[in-house]
């Protein structure tokens, strides 16, 4: 049972290339992921991803954090932007910043971030390099709900990537991204088909009346 109307609008945050963006477009565009862009938001205005978007005719903002006080106004700009779009569930993609309580206030439960590492192991910085010190045989990625901690929200998907005894953290990179590329699409396509449930989503949308 759905609480809202399809497709899902969503907000991509980026601020590198976003591959994994150009990797949920690509699912979107082929039909297998019932939602849209509603807008692409990054903080550098060099970002690959921004002209991605608007390659494909997607509405993009630059909010530089050079331009506000602190972290909680930097956000609240981002917040607006998003609002403004009309997006329903925000989406991390290689967003090099980490959000305030008050952009998650502002989307409850309804913030998703792709982790290169089997989560609750290895988060934050440099997973890869992580996991090749401490000796483990396999890795993989983790699709998360984005709470005030580091990588600690709920795990919603995971995908396992076998260690080689060869591996570099570069070979190791490049093969758990190929596998990100594939379960960031799943992960939006389950969420917005109802076969994840986001609470927060869910009463978002009651509440806008998309019941």
């Amino acid at each position: 049972m759905l609480f809202f109307d399809l497709p899902l609008r969503l907000g991509v945050l980026a601020s590198g290339r976003g591959s994994n963006f150009a990797a949920i477009l690509e699912a979107i565009e082929h039909g297998t992921v019932p939602a849209q862009v509603a807008i692409v938001i990054s903080d550098r205005p060099e970002a690959r991803a921004l002209g991605h978007a608007q390659s494909h005719n997607l509405l993009t903002a630059v909010v530089e954090p050079r331009n506000f006080p602190d972290r909680a106004a930097f956000d609240l700009a981002v917040v607006e932007r998003l609002r403004a779009a009309g997006v329903q569930l925000v989406v991390l993609a290689g967003f090099m910043r980490l959000v305030t309580p008050a952009f998650l206030a502002a989307f409850p439960g309804r913030v998703l971030n792709i982790h290169p590492a089997l989560l609750p192991s290895f988060p934050g910085l440099h997973a890869q390099r992580q996991a090749l010190a401490y000796g483990v045989k396999v890795s993989g990625c983790t699709v998360h709900v984005v709470d005030e901690g580091v990588d600690s929200g709920p795990i919603l998907m995971q995908r396992a990537v076998a260690v080689l005894d060869d591996d570099d953290e570069e070979s190791l990179s490049a093969r758990i991204l190929a596998e990100e590329h594939k379960l960031y699409p799943e992960a939006i396509r389950r969420i917005a088909t109802g076969e994840i449930r986001l609470p927060g989503l869910s009463l978002a949308m009651q509440r806008q009346g998309v019941a």
